[in-house]
């Protein structure tokens, strides 16, 4: 399905396998194993809507305080993703990359993600970026830290810092920002999410659960996006007259 005007980047929070599970009574791990084919899905589907740019929020810096048994459950998951995916994601020209801290994450899923971002790293077509270990103030707080550092070594003053600067040590830096984040699972918050990249991202809330996610879903979005009118401060006639040839 074609739109007119297409998303450079979408952001998506993977919201509500554990709901899934509990409402099949359940356990709330077969609630990640089953977002695991929506996670595919997401990535064939915009990758054949000609999407450059697909951010997957799939475990936040949060995310650690839940119970052990979930915890090893979604880190299995991301090693399956991983070691089952690669060779589609190389075949289909999908880069992947990881925003967040992989060093939080267990050795085994580490290393497999780490290999999955080293065989993909020629890919044109897409980028696919897996938030892991991911928090927005997190990450703000390590960049502001990393320019700090700099300033006190000489290497920049405070002046010269702005907002490219510091988006420049976020670990988002080699994507652009956020066009359009998806949220399913009917709440309707960012969560600690690309929160200084997401200043005019336009929002779309969606009941559907995870793991019910499908290409429907995201066709809806897509249409909802382009009948926006991103303005960026500018009134609706001067953005009008912009586009007027």
């Amino acid at each position: 399905m074609a739109h007119p005007n297409l998303p450079r980047h979408i952001a998506i929070i993977l919201d509500g396998n554990g709901r899934w599970a509990t409402t099949r009574e359940f356990p709330r791990t077969r609630g990640h194993e089953e977002g695991l084919k929506a996670v595919r899905l997401s990535v064939r589907a915009c990758r054949e809507r000609g999407i450059q740019n697909l951010t997957l929020y799939a475990f936040s810096v949060a995310n650690w305080s839940r119970p052990k048994e979930e915890i090893d459950g979604l880190m299995r998951v991301c090693l399956e993703f991983a070691q089952t995916e690669v060779e589609e994601c190389v075949r289909r020209g999908v880069a992947v990359q990881v925003i967040g801290d992989l060093d939080d994450l267990p050795t085994p899923t580490r290393r497999a993600v780490e290999q999955m971002v080293e065989a993909t790293r020629d890919g044109k077509a897409m980028t696919l970026a897996l938030a892991l270990s991911y928090g927005g103030r997190r990450d703000m707080v390590n960049a502001m830290r990393a320019l700090a550092a700099r300033a006190q070594a000489g290497l920049v003053i405070p002046e010269e810092i702005n907002e490219a600067s510091l988006r420049g040590f976020l670990t988002t830096s080699e994507l652009p920002d956020p066009d359009l984040i998806i949220r399913t699972g009917g709440e309707k918050r960012l969560s600690d999410f690309l929160l200084f990249e997401s200043a005019y991202a336009e929002l779309f809330f969606s009941d559907v659960l995870w793991p019910d996610f499908d290409e429907p879903v995201l066709d809806q979005a897509l249409a909802a996006f382009s009948r926006r009118q991103r303005r960026y401060g500018r009134t609706g006639d001067q953005v009008t007259r912009a586009a007027l040839p």
